[in-house]
């Protein structure tokens, strides 16, 4: 464990496993279907490596970016698209796939964002859910993990660029963040 983490919130086993749960539900959901996923960068990348690894349906990828955080702890509320798609989801079965809701006002956005662009179907699946955080209701469909009101790091998530590659959810010392 780096000197910078409190403590481990979720075990790199555990989340190896759910994340197969999760693949293996899917795949149960769109049998005979094709699922385009949306990743949301760039928490969400290593989730999306691992959860679609464990799908046996055929799936395509594509990225968005969006920011309502910048360098902060704390959401501004300002929704910005910072990488658009780069297909038409028009037509397609799509799933969005976030590594973690907290006031949820982002995913709200940009659900509707995505919506407005005519899929067939159009759910989420996170990997974390905060939902003592939220401020605004999300269709979730897929929960990885309900969470405490805490900063996490690792699996993709960071602080100030940093913590992404941990294999594990830990949670920051508080000193960090001084």
């Amino acid at each position: 464990m780096l000197a910078e983490i409190k403590e481990i919130l979720i075990e790199q086993e555990r989340l190896q496993q759910r994340v197969q749960e999760l693949g293996a539900e899917i795949s149960r959901d769109y049998r005979g279907k094709e699922l385009h996923l949306i990743c949301v960068l760039k928490g969400a990348v290593l989730f999306l490596a691992d959860l679609s690894r464990n799908m046996t349906i055929p799936v395509s990828f594509d990225f968005m970016a969006v920011s309502s955080y910048g360098a902060s702890t704390e959401t501004s509320g300002v929704v910005r698209i910072l990488k658009d798609l780069e297909q038409s989801i028009e037509g397609k079965d799509v799933l969005i796939v976030e590594d973690i809701i907290d006031s949820g006002l982002t995913l709200h956005y940009l659900y509707k964002n995505l919506y407005s662009r005519k899929p067939v179907s159009l759910e989420i699946c996170t990997l974390l859910d905060k939902p003592e955080r939220r401020a605004v209701d999300v269709p979730v469909k897929y929960c990885g993990f309900s969470i405490p009101d805490r900063f996490v790091v690792g699996y993709g998530l960071d602080y100030a660029e940093k913590f992404r590659n941990l294999p594990y959810i830990g949670v920051l010392k508080d000193e960090v963040f001084r």
